[in-house]
């Protein structure tokens, strides 16, 4: 199978071009034959592509523009059809051709094969085997026997929790006990604190007073000195 590619080589449109290079480039890239037909310097060719459109897919005023894709005679698309098989990744199926393996192409076939037809195997349940409870009764079952299973562990459990609790109290009582002593303790040690820095104070200010009257006395000592010497040169 032919892929045919209907271009014009002479058009004087540069969208038409750019999609041109565009279905070109990507067939290129996913390697597939392909054959360019120019409608633009064969008549025959531009006749054959107008004709081979489906009347459907022509644009309003029945003159389809390139590029049109056809495989063989079956037609493709043009180039919007083939742009949204690209975003897609349905490209070899807008062709007609088979994607080769390995190909996201293939992966989604694959897919949609295994959705349409089902291989998943159907489980038949047979009246003669015996089903479990737990798959009869389903969820209920199970809850049922949790239910059982917790009210004897609370039975069982009672008197462990009681003497846990007790346990917890006694635990308790001796914290609080022992955060009071340490408070007292804690309080006594501040109270020697406050003294201890009281009577640093108080000494402090005593040699304040002795080193301030001392300089006092040296200071009357001194006016004498000079008052006496103030005499001894009046005379």
């Amino acid at each position: 199978m032919v892929i045919k590619v209907f271009l014009a080589s002479s058009s004087g449109s540069t969208a038409i071009k750019k999609k041109q290079q565009d279905v070109v480039g990507f067939l290129e890239a996913l390697k597939v034959d392909y054959a360019q037909l120019d409608i633009a310097c064969n008549e025959e060719n531009r006749m054959w592509m107008r004709q081979n459109v489906p009347e459907d897919k022509k644009p309003a005023n029945g003159i389809p523009l390139p590029p049109q894709i056809f495989n063989e005679e079956g037609y493709c698309g043009d180039y919007d059809t083939f742009f949204d098989a690209k975003e897609d990744n349905s490209v070899y199926a807008f062709l007609g051709l088979p994607p080769p393996p390995g190909s996201k192409e293939a992966e989604q076939a694959d897919k949609a094969h295994i959705v349409e037809n089902g291989n998943h195997a159907e489980e038949i349940l047979d009246d003669s085997i015996e089903v479990p409870v737990e798959e009869r009764n389903g969820d209920a079952h199970v809850e049922e026997e949790q239910a059982e299973e917790a009210d004897e562990e609370e039975g069982e459990g009672g008197e462990e929790e009681a003497e846990e609790e007790a346990a917890n109290d006694e635990a308790t009582e001796e914290e609080t006990a022992g955060d009071e002593a340490l408070a007292e303790e804690e309080e006594e040690a501040v109270g020697e604190t406050d003294e201890a820095q009281a009577e640093e104070e108080e000494q402090e200010e005593e040699d304040l007073q002795s080193e301030e009257e001392e300089e006092l006395r040296q200071l009357e000592e001194e006016e004498e000195d000079l008052e006496e010497t103030q005499e001894e040169e009046a005379e």
